[in-house]
């Protein structure tokens, strides 16, 4: 029987949170702190020593010997540099332990080793790190012992951001600004600030660590690159919501009692459509406390994972032929009274506001329907969107019935004077009760659907961060309500203004709203009728960031310089190319010296039992099939993989970084699908034992 676990007791026990630094922290230091976080003052160097003191002292206690500014480099995961809290030895030999304020809001890694799109040379090295005062330290436990995580922002010696949470907090800044304007023209003179929330669902697959370790594919990409299906797969669809199987279970329970410690309010666990896929889900926070959270808990669960014999696969597609992992980005806007401003009430169509916010953000999603498309872009995400598993690279919104049916009486006539109702929905039986049932369905399909009181982007990779789609998210919106505030500022006659408004925004808007079967050819079809963008990878998407209009947009509004911006794109046609290239050698790997040796040994074994039964005075028909079979295949797959390493030679001579990134997809993966598909044939046919790696049946049934 598991111990038991007191979640009240060590929630958030390993964070400096607020009721920390409020029982630690002299109350004036305390005060100026929240101030400093407010944009009222500056955080003075007198008061970052003190909470620097405290916040040394608290970890010491904890057993932390080390200290890390913890960061978001362009790489897709996290970054680290440890010191020590020593400081020079005393005379006596002794020394001190030490944490200033100014080793607390700044450090100096070394800028030119990350990513920058050329806004760093390897010469140019200097770069800053600067405390994020708005998301809480914390202790984390490690193998070189409990290490002081600080959040901080990652920035060039020049000032361009070079980090995830730097146009982040740029882009709820303006996000705020612009909605409190639009607050202020419905009287409302007591909120003062608006945040975007964000509650990311985080879907992962676990196998045995050992058969992990057995898969160079697995090991060098994240996915299987080789791989015939099993006679099972996800077709019963047993396995979602299933019973959690022990080894999961407690691999599960320690996941969750780390996350706690953190801070992080994992909340939901069950398993996945396909075997061995899972899920977590969070409770809402902050858009940048999300963003960290989410980047803790994948690796958090990579760490978990380890200890329990397993591997953690967060790709987007590890399998071919079963569903591949999401994060589904749910997105809403609170002010810091508490108001949900996506909450549409039980009669929306007399809630003004919501409908002059709803419109606004229909508008922005549609103008902006590329850049969108864009921020959910990875290498991994071309395997899965649009797989009838995940959303359509289609951008469109799912209202709902009661929504669409409002936003259809505004269209038509210029007024809503209903709402559908929701119901109760009946079990026919006393054993049940009947149940309140909402007044419009769910739509999976659908790349960013409104659910409830939310917007639910679906698009985004279960490997990368929700940073990218939520700045694009907060920008196109933070745009769309300063046209809208714009415009009624001026207006005579407020009430009048602001129902023709909503009436326009959705009359021009209304090709963005589709809530029928988004996998479907007819959604294709009609999608290009409605001339909504239709980007299926991510080499032709980054050219969305290097368009005028992105340009503008992002310039206009402090998120991204234009340099900035163009260096993200450079950065992205990079990153498109090396893993597509790594893949590739991996394949050219794994078929040279594992698939075709394996063959071609089984091959001589059919040979020597043909020979047998020649001997024999019988004909060895069935050998001669099998060996004419497996020989076919072996051709095609040397003539696949000379052409790979013949297509892969010629990439490497490609200069342009947008035409390479488009060579990849265009020749290379197609390469990769040519060498693949013998190779899955023979596994279907040679004998489990000369195969040389584990099955996808080894993978994803044996945990």
């Amino acid at each position: 029987m598991s111990e038991k676990t007191d979640v009240s007791a060590i929630f958030g026990e390993n964070v400096f949170n607020d009721s920390v630094m409020r029982a630690r922290l002299p109350k004036n230091t305390y005060k100026n702190f929240h101030a400093a976080i407010d944009g009222i003052r500056e955080l003075t160097m007198e008061d970052a020593d003190v909470i620097a003191h405290e916040m040394k002292e608290w970890a010491i206690e904890k057993g932390a010997t080390h200290y890390t500014h913890w960061f978001q480099p362009l790489t897709g995961s996290t970054a680290e540099k440890h010191d020590a809290f020593i400081s020079a030895p005393l005379p006596s030999g002794k020394v001190l332990q030490q944490f200033s304020g100014k080793e607390l809001i700044e450090s100096e890694p070394d800028a030119s080793s990350f990513p920058s799109g050329g806004l760093r040379a390897t010469f140019e090295a200097r770069g800053y790190t600067a405390w994020d005062l708005t998301s809480p330290a914390f202790v984390r436990d490690s193998a070189t012992g409990p290490i002081l995580c600080i959040p901080t922002a990652f920035c060039s010696y020049t000032g361009e951001a070079l980090d995830q949470k730097t146009p982040l907090l740029r882009s709820m800044e303006a996000l705020d600004k612009q909605a409190l304007r639009i607050l202020r023209l419905f009287g409302n003179d007591h909120s003062r600030k608006v945040t975007p929330s964000v509650g990311a669902e985080q879907e992962y697959f676990l196998v045995d660590r050992e058969k992990y370790l057995q898969r160079k594919d697995l090991v060098y990409t994240g996915r299987t690159l080789f791989g015939a299906m099993p006679p099972k797969g996800q077709e019963l669809d047993d396995h979602y919501f299933g019973v959690i199987r022990e080894r999961i279970g407690s691999f599960m329970k320690d996941l969750n009692e780390e996350l706690w410690k953190l801070g992080v309010s994992a909340k939901t666990q069950h398993n996945e459509v396909a075997p061995a896929q899972h899920e977590l889900a969070p409770i809402y926070a902050e858009v940048n406390i999300a963003t960290d959270n989410n980047q803790l808990t994948m690796e958090v669960m990579k760490k978990v994972a380890y200890r329990h014999g397993l591997a953690c696969l967060l790709h987007e597609k590890p399998f071919a032929g079963v569903n591949g992992s999401g994060k589904h980005n749910n997105w809403s806007l609170t002010t810091d009274d508490g108001i949900n401003l996506l909450d549409p009430g039980k009669t929306p169509h007399e809630n003004i506001q919501f409908l002059l916010i709803l419109a606004g953000i229909l508008k922005a999603v549609d103008v902006h329907a590329d850049l969108l498309r864009e921020s959910a872009s990875c290498v991994g995400n071309d395997q899965r969107l649009g797989a009838n598993e995940a959303p359509p690279a289609i951008i469109s919104v799912f209202l709902g019935d009661q929504l669409e049916d409002v936003v259809r009486q505004l269209i038509d006539t210029g007024s809503a004077t209903s709402s559908l109702p929701s119901g109760t929905l009946r079990t026919s039986t006393s054993a049940l009760p009947n149940i309140r049932k909402d007044a419009t369905d769910r739509n999976r399909t659908s790349p960013f659907a409104f659910t409830g009181n939310k917007f639910e982007f679906r698009m985004v990779g279960s490997s990368d961060s929700i940073a990218p789609p939520n700045v694009v998210l907060n920008t196109i919106v933070a745009e769309s309500f300063c046209e809208i505030a714009d415009e009624l500022e001026k207006a005579s006659d407020f009430d009048l203004a602001c129902h023709d408004l909503i009436k326009k925004l959705l009359t021009e808007h209304q090709r963005i709203i589709f809530n029928g079967n988004g996998y479907t050819k007819e959604w294709e079809e009609e999608a290009k009728r409605r001339g909504l963008p239709n980007i299926n990878c991510m080499a032709y998407a980054v050219d969305m960031l290097r368009s005028d209009k992105a340009i503008d947009l992002f310039g206009r509004f402090g998120v991204f310089s234009k340099t900035e911006l163009l260096s993200r794109a450079d950065i992205k046609y990079e990153a498109y190319s090396k893993q597509t290239a790594i893949e590739a050698k991996t394949m050219i790997n794994m078929s040279g010296k594992q698939i075709i040796p394996a063959v071609m040994s089984y091959e001589g074994d059919v040979a020597a039992s043909a020979a047998a039964v020649k001997e024999l005075g019988e004909e060895p028909s069935v050998q001669t099939e099998i060996l004419k079979e497996t020989n076919s295949d072996l051709k095609a797959m040397q003539a696949a993989r000379t052409a790979l390493i013949q297509d892969l030679k010629k990439a490497e001579e490609i200069t342009d970084d947008s035409v390479k990134a488009k060579y990849y997809h265009d020749t290379i993966t197609v390469d990769m699908a040519a060498l693949r598909a013998p190779a899955d044939r023979l596994e279907m046919v040679v004998d489990k034992e000369y195969w040389p790696f584990p099955s996808y049946g080894d993978l994803l049934f044996e945990v």
